[in-house]
């Protein structure tokens, strides 16, 4: 899977811009250029743009590879790619789903549940979710980014910073390696990333990120892996009630 955001959209953590190198050999490329070698390699794959916000791009698993399911939905200019599985059985009677709902489904009714009526802080759902996941939701009217990694580190996902600004996520670190050169890291598990509040761990939501420079097998610095700070706490938690949304979890800082 591939999620391109386009600079402005999605403000991403300092840390994760590499230092660039005059000299280097190979630079960053621009979005349109990613987009391009995904798709040459994609088994069956589509993409779907935005205008000039957004580009997401999807690829089914080849039928003789065995990992996670990957899933892509789309309601009501709100898309989701998943990665993993959860066990449904409750989430969808919960979300009044049909059985026959799967888990792009889910959280596209659960964003927008909490979007638009906010019972419970995201960070509360996303840590009552059983099974493995990874998925970035994009809300096209309200301009909104969500992404999700689960904490059991059975998947992965990376982020990076492209040539033209734009912000990259996806599962395969090929990819994001080679289209970001030096400005890319794995994305944290048990964390979120809202494009408005920035990363959190919804493990430890009371404690603030703090970012740990990577170094790569070259001694240069690439990027930063971001982790709990356990000595650092936020100042105010997000309310239950209507403030309490994916959209809007209330002040980091």
């Amino acid at each position: 899977m591939l999620a391109i955001f386009k600079k402005g959209l999605v403000n991403p953590p300092q840390e994760l811009n590499g230092p660039v190198s005059p000299q280097a050999a190979v630079s960053p490329k621009k979005s349109e250029e990613i987009l391009k070698g995904f798709l040459s390699d994609a088994f069956n794959g589509f993409s779907i743009g935005f205008g000039d916000k957004a580009l997401l791009a999807y690829t089914p698993l080849e039928p003789s590879f065995k990992a996670h399911q990957r899933l892509f939905c789309g309601v009501n200019d709100m898309y989701c790619i998943f990665l993993g599985s959860l066990n449904l059985c409750t989430l969808n009677r919960q979300y009044g789903l049909s059985k026959g709902s799967n888990e792009a489904m889910f959280l596209i009714e659960a964003y927008r549940t909490l979007r638009d009526r906010g019972p419970y802080p995201a960070h509360e759902v996303l840590k009552d979710l059983e099974g493995s996941f990874g998925f970035v939701i994009y809300d096209h009217k309200a301009e909104t980014v969500f992404t999700a990694l689960g904490a059991d580190d059975a998947l992965k996902l990376y982020w990076g910073i492209a040539a033209d600004g734009s912000v990259i996520i996806s599962d395969n670190v090929d990819l994001v390696k080679a289209s970001c050169r030096k400005s890319f890291a794995p994305f944290p598990p048990g964390c979120m990333y809202h494009n408005e509040r920035g990363l959190m761990s919804f493990e430890h939501p009371m404690n603030k990120m703090k970012a740990m420079p990577r170094i790569d097998s070259e001694g240069a610095i690439c990027g930063a892996n971001f982790m709990v700070d356990a000595y650092s706490k936020v100042n105010s938690m997000p309310r239950v009630g209507s403030e309490a949304n994916w959209a809007n979890w209330g002040q980091q800082a």
